[in-house]
């Protein structure tokens, strides 16, 4: 047994300690693409126990160990497989970043230098070390690094400016000229080099010369935004409003000004018309004149719109300006939201069906239009429209909408599939309505009561139509749907209780409701006052057309044989 035992450990004792390095790293690397990271660590140590000589182990615990916030080991493990092998560029990014997180620039700049060394085309490390050397206040060096990106890059804007700054920073005023100098002189046809270099004689005291060279500019290039952005500042530093303001209405009426200077000159003009007094007629003529041109943008009519707003005017002078948003931008949701809105107050139920037909077409997501298109068509008694425009837009219900208007979606739904005789899909839409929104009270009333109309599932009935009257204990309807649910249940002395409710909270109450009360007085004896308010219910029903039909017909045999009749 001995000498078994003995032969079984032979292929353990015969494995050098690479190969068990190499079978223990191999194995760590295949539980971190498994993505266990605590089997991996623990093997990746085994490693390091087997031969500490080996570098890569060293570098993925310094991960590792970068992962759980450990940055003192992290550093020391990135700092040892860097000593192990020095020439390898990973190890050393790996090193510098460690130096990095720890606020060591200096080890982190000498580190990224040795790593340049090895990889001269690595321009994003050089990229670095600019920011490492300015965050050291190495200014010098900082500026060296940049010439070695102009080297490889060639001379540019963005590197000339930033030597610039640089220069500045130093206090070498005259560097910092000529450097951007240099840059408008090779290239003296960009109006916009040469308008860096009169930015940056202005910033470091030269200010005359610099004011020459923008007017300069703007003779050759009348519309050159970044003169005349520097011409306002001067201005505005010399408080010479008149030119100030000539200079806003320029650059806000330029075609190459930017969309965002355009609104932050706006905000501008805004705030000190409010300073003044708030006196919005230059602020309107400066809106008017900027959205009425051929190339304006429906952001700054959208703008214009909401100054308005805030400042309280009448809606028919904010509308054209809605209008010239949707000229613009027929696929704009906010504006065509608002004229709609100023529509449905107007009560002007076309126009609220037009906008919300062509939005269908530029936001055929935008669940709103369909709600109020299906509204409006429901109010002007147009059901198969009105249907048509809310299944439509349950077609785009997502998580993301609004419960309330979905709610109200399906039990419109509902409310139309009922007086089309679609019951059963009626109370499938009161369903889902409550689904979205639990206390939808129109609904709980509404499904309530068409269940009692149809003597079915009483119990669900009453339970919905209770929470109505809590809800809105005074409300005369929900009070008449409670008493006639009771009054299905036979619950005849409690109907009354709450018929008087009714009466008391509807001093004119509709024919239907008077019919209600005059079966519920019959069914608790009180035949004379049944007989009065059937009476009263046919002469409100002549009057108003409430009650048609057979039922019409019923309740004047109930009058005349002073008894309660079912239709």
């Amino acid at each position: 047994m001995l000498i078994a035992v003995a032969c079984s450990c032979l292929p353990c004792l015969s494995q050098s300690k690479d190969q068990r390095y190499d079978a223990m790293f191999l194995e760590a690397i295949c539980q971190r693409e498994k993505g266990n990271s605590d089997a991996a660590f623990d093997l990746l140590r085994h490693c390091v126990e087997i031969d500490a000589t080996r570098s890569e182990a060293w570098f993925y615990l310094s991960q590792y160990y970068a992962v759980l916030k450990d940055k003192d080991q992290s550093l020391a493990y990135a700092r040892q497989a860097v000593e192990l092998e020095p020439d390898n560029a990973t190890y050393l990014e790996t090193l510098a970043q460690a130096y990095i997180n720890q606020r060591d620039y200096k080890s982190a700049t000498e580190t990224l230098e040795r790593l340049y060394d090895k990889n001269r085309d690595r321009d994003d490390v050089l990229g670095m070390l600019v920011q490492l050397y300015e965050q050291l206040q190495d200014y010098d060096s900082a500026i060296r690094t940049l010439s070695r990106l102009e080297m490889m890059e060639g001379k540019s804007e963005r590197l000339s400016f930033a030597k610039s700054q640089l220069y500045t920073e130093m206090g070498d005023k005259q560097a910092a000229i000529s450097e951007m100098k240099q840059l408008a002189d090779q290239y003296p046809n960009d109006y916009n080099f040469r308008c860096m270099y009169a930015n940056t004689l202005y910033r470091n005291g030269q200010q005359q010369k610099a004011v020459a060279l923008y007017d300069e500019i703007l003779r050759e290039e009348p519309d050159n935004r970044m003169a005349q952005l520097a011409m306002l500042a001067y201005y505005h530093e010399q408080k010479d409003t008149l030119r100030q303001r000539q200079m806003t209405d320029r650059i806000l009426l330029n075609k190459q000004t930017t969309l965002q200077d355009r609104i932050t000159l706006m905000r501008q003009v805004i705030g000190e018309s409010e300073q003044e007094g708030g006196d919005s007629t230059r602020v309107l003529q400066l809106f008017h004149r900027i959205i009425n041109q051929p190339e304006a943008e429906a952001d700054m009519a959208l703008f214009c719109a909401t100054y308005m707003n805030l400042k309280k005017m009448p809606q028919d002078s904010i509308r054209p300006v809605l209008e010239r948003v949707l000229q613009i931008a027929p696929d704009n949701a906010s504006a065509r939201l608002q004229l709609v809105s100023y529509a449905w107050q107007a009560e002007d139920k076309d126009r609220v069906i037009a906008l919300c037909k062509d939005a269908r077409q530029y936001n055929p997501d935008e669940m709103a239009f369909y709600y109020y298109q299906g509204i409006a068509y429901y109010q002007k008694e147009q059901l198969d429209n009105a249907l048509n425009a809310f299944q439509n837009g349950i077609d785009v219900i997502n998580e993301q909408s609004d419960p309330e208007i979905v709610s109200d979606f399906y039990a419109v739904m509902g409310d139309i599939l009922h007086q089309k005789g679609r019951e059963q899909e009626a109370f499938a839409a009161y369903d889902s309505c409550l689904q979205w929104k639990e206390d939808n009270i129109g609904c709980l009333n509404n499904y309530a009561y068409y269940l009692s109309e149809l003597n079915q599932q009483l119990d669900k009935a009453e339970q919905m139509s209770y929470r109505t009257i809590k809800a809105e204990p005074k409300n005369a309807t929900y009070l008449d749907t409670y008493a006639w649910i009771l009054f299905m249940q036979k619950r005849y002395s409690e109907a009354r209780i709450y018929i008087d409710q009714t009466l008391q909270c509807d001093s004119d109450s509709a024919a239907v409701l008077l019919e209600h009360a005059g079966d519920i007085y019959y069914h608790v004896g009180e035949k004379e006052r049944a007989v009065a308010l059937w009476q009263q219910a046919l002469d409100k029903a002549t009057d108003q057309s409430e009650i048609k039909g057979n039922r019409k017909q019923v309740l004047i045999r109930k009058i005349k044989l002073k008894k309660y009749l079912k239709e």
